[in-house]
């Protein structure tokens, strides 16, 4: 995909949840919500201050986020769906085990 975002946009691909529940009962389609959980494929430069300085994003390409149920918009490029939204939809930076322990 060559898509470069502009200012404090993002590229986010939805990430798929598992189609069955805890018990084994498949989902169909037509009964799952879609995804808040995604990858971050690109980042735009970021926003301007009200000085003119580019302030750049927090999130970078391969961090998983957390995103409203209804942000952002929805295209298709190269046969992939994906959401581009500005960088205040989304949540928050979700982190692997590994790395929150480190924090610790």
């Amino acid at each position: 995909m060559k898509f470069r975002p502009l200012h404090d946009r993002v590229v986010v691909r939805r990430l798929e949840e598992d189609t069955k529940t805890a018990g084994g009962i498949i989902i169909p389609d037509t009964a799952k919500e879609k995804p808040m959980e995604g990858e971050v494929l690109a980042v735009g430069p970021g926003a301007r201050s009200e000085k003119g300085e580019i302030v750049p994003l927090d999130v970078k390409a391969g961090d998983r986020v957390l995103f409203g149920k209804w942000s952002g918009t929805e295209v298709k490029l190269d046969g992939e769906e994906i959401l581009i939204m500005k960088e205040s939809d989304i949540m928050g930076v979700i982190q692997s085990a590994k790395s929150s322990r480190k924090a610790a």
